[in-house]
C-alpha cells in the first residue's frame, strides 16, 4: 500500500475514482477488500445493512485473484475487484436469498440473476446481500430472518426501503456503490433518508428476466451512490440488451461511465411540491424541497412552481390495484399453503387478498388510468425538461414502527399510502434520481426526486451532477456514526 492510500482514504474514495485507482494498481483489490471488511466489522452491527455476509478468508481470496488478473494486463471492467453486496431481491449464485422471509430462510440461490451476473462477470466480489423489507413490500426495512436496518443518521430511526440496506452500506462506507430496485420508490426513499443519490430507471433499462417477460410491470433495477458519477459507473455495468427481454434497451451502457459534466443553464424545471395541496407532508419536508430549489437556479436552470392536471387519488386507486394484482400472482403459491400463509406478514396477506378479489374490467380500466397519466405528463413535459418533487411525505420515522400511520394530520389507509409521493413517477415509467435535499431540525435527511422524459437517465445524472456540485451535501454531511 502506497503511504497515501490508508484504509480510510480508500474507502473515502468515490467509486470512479476507486476503480482508477484499482487500475492503475495504486491500491490493491486485497486492500480494498481489507479495508472494506474492517468497515463492516465496526458499523454492521450497529445498521445491520449487510446481511449474509460471506467468509472472509475467501474473500480476501477473491480479491487476491483479482490482483493476479490486473496483474496479467486483465481487466473485467469498471468495477473489478469492487466488493458488492448485491440486494436481498436479486438471486446471487451460491449466496442465501431469503427475501427477508421465514419461509426460505434456508434457500440458496442456484444462478445469478441477469443484473447480478452481469455484476460478476464485471469483477465484482460479493461480500454478501443486503437487507430488505419482507418480499420486499413496505418501504421500511425489517424482517423476521434479518431483523431491521437503521438509518446511517440515527440508528433509532427507519432507513426506508426496500432499499434500505443497500442506501445504509454505501452512506457507511461498506461499499462504494450499490445495487437497488424500485417499485414504489425503494431507489428514492432510502437515499432521501441516508442522503444520497439513488436512480429508478426506466423498464428494460436493466433487464429482468421476470415469468412474463411481455408485460412492463412497476419494478426496475437501478443504482445507489454517493455521486451521480458514481450511479453512472455501476449502470455502465448494469445496464444494456439482452435478448431474453424483448423490452430491453439496446444502447451502449458505456454513455453511462462518461463525464456527466454539462452546462445545464437554460434548463426547465417543474417544481410539483405536493401537487396542489393533493398529498400530505410532515411539517418541514415540503420546505427543505423549496429551498433546495435554489441550486437549481444557481446553475442556470429555470423553475416554475406547476402541476399536471390529474387527480392524485385516481391515480393512486389505479396504482394500488395493478399492484396488489402483481403481487397476487406472486405470492399466491405461498398464501394457498395455509401453513406458508401463517409465516407472511399481514401486507402480504393483503395484497394477495385484494388482488383475488380482482375483475378483468377492474385491471384493464386501471391500465387505462397508468396510459392517461402517462399521457398528460409526456404533455406536460412539452413545457419542461425534468419534474421535480419531494422523495418522501416524512422524516425518517422511528424504527420500531410498522409505518406512519399518520402523515401531516391525514390518517393513512394502506401500508404504502405514506409514499403516495412517488407514484406518479412509478406510473409514468420515467426516470427518477433522487438528489439530497438538506436535513430537518432533528439532523435527518430528505431528498427530492429529479424526473426526467422517457429513457432520460443519462439527462437525470447530467442534471444531478450539477446540483451536486453547488450542493455537496453527501460530502458536507456525513453520518455522524463515521465520526464517534
Amino acid at each position: 500500500m502506497t503511504a497515501s492510500a490508508l484504509p480510510s482514504d480508500i474507502l473515502e474514495m468515490s467509486a470512479v475514482a476507486l476503480s482508477a485507482a484499482i487500475h492503475a494498481r495504486t491500491v490493491s483489490c486485497v486492500e480494498v477488500m481489507r479495508a472494506t471488511l474492517a468497515q463492516i466489522a465496526r458499523y454492521n452491527p450497529a445498521a445491520n445493512a449487510i446481511v449474509a455476509l460471506q467468509d472472509p478468508g475467501q474473500l480476501l481470496a477473491e480479491a487476491a485473484e483479482r490482483d493476479a488478473r490486473l496483474a496479467r494486463g486483465e481487466s473485467a471492467g469498471p468495477l473489478h475487484g469492487f466488493p458488492l453486496a448485491v440486494k436481498d431481491f436479486d438471486p446471487v449464485r451460491g449466496l442465501p436469498f431469503s427475501q427477508g422471509s421465514p419461509i426460505l430462510r434456508d434457500r440458496i440461490a442456484p444462478a445469478d440473476s441477469i443484473m447480478a451476473g452481469r455484476l460478476r462477470c464485471g469483477g465484482a466480489v460479493f461480500t454478501g446481500k443486503t437487507n430488505i423489507p419482507e418480499f420486499g413490500l413496505g418501504s421500511h426495512t425489517y424482517n423476521p430472518v434479518h431483523g431491521a436496518t437503521a438509518n446511517a443518521y440515527d440508528q433509532r430511526k427507519s432507513a426506508g426501503g426496500s432499499s434500505g440496506g443497500a442506501a445504509v452500506s454505501v452512506a457507511l462506507r461498506m461499499q462504494p456503490v450499490a445495487d437497488g430496485s424500485d417499485h414504489a420508490g425503494s431507489l428514492r426513499n432510502p437515499p432521501a433518508f441516508n442522503n444520497l443519490f439513488g436512480l429508478r430507471t426506466c423498464y428494460g433499462r436493466i433487464p429482468i428476466a421476470t415469468p412474463d417477460v411481455f408485460a412492463p410491470g412497476f419494478g426496475v433495477s437501478g443504482a445507489i451512490g454517493r455521486s451521480p458519477a458514481d450511479i453512472g459507473l455501476m449502470l455502465s455495468v448494469q445496464a444494456g440488451a439482452d435478448p431474453r427481454v424483448p423490452y430491453s434497451i439496446p444502447q451502449d451502457p458505456g454513455i453511462f461511465a462518461e463525464d456527466l459534466k454539462r452546462d445545464v443553464s437554460g434548463t426547465r424545471i417543474a417544481w410539483l411540491g405536493d401537487f396542489g395541496g393533493q398529498l400530505p407532508f410532515e411539517p418541514g419536508v415540503l420546505d427543505l424541497g423549496v429551498a433546495a430549489l435554489s441550486a437549481f437556479e444557481a446553475v442556470g436552470c429555470r423553475v416554475e412552481h406547476a402541476v399536471p392536471a390529474f387527480d392524485m387519488e385516481r391515480l393512486w386507486r389505479a396504482y394500488v390495484l395493478l399492484r396488489a394484482c402483481a403481487n397476487a400472482a406472486t405470492l399466491h403459491p405461498l398464501y394457498k399453503d395455509p401453513a406458508h400463509r401463517a409465516l407472511l406478514k399481514p401486507e402480504a396477506v393483503w395484497e394477495v387478498e385484494q388482488g383475488m378479489a380482482l375483475t378483468a374490467d377492474a385491471v384493464r380500466m386501471a391500465q387505462e388510468t397508468r396510459t392517461a397519466w402517462y399521457e398528460t405528463v409526456r404533455l406536460f413535459m412539452e413545457r419542461f425538461d425534468f419534474l421535480v418533487m419531494p422523495s418522501a411525505q416524512v422524516f425518517p420515522f422511528a424504527i420500531e414502527a410498522d409505518w406512519p400511520k399518520q402523515v401531516g394530520g391525514r390518517a393513512m389507509d394502506t401500508y404504502h399510502r405514506w409514499m403516495q409521493v412517488v407514484i406518479p413517477a412509478t406510473m409514468s415509467g420515467l426516470p427518477a434520481l433522487n438528489v439530497p435535499a438538506g436535513f430537518g431540525p432533528g439532523g435527518l435527511p430528505t431528498g427530492i426526486q429529479v424526473v426526467g422524459r422517457n429513457h432520460g437517465e443519462l439527462d437525470c445524472l447530467r442534471l444531478g451532477a450539477a446540483y451536486d456540485a453547488a450542493t455537496n451535501w453527501v460530502s458536507r454531511r456525513p453520518p455522524p456514526l463515521l465520526a464517534a
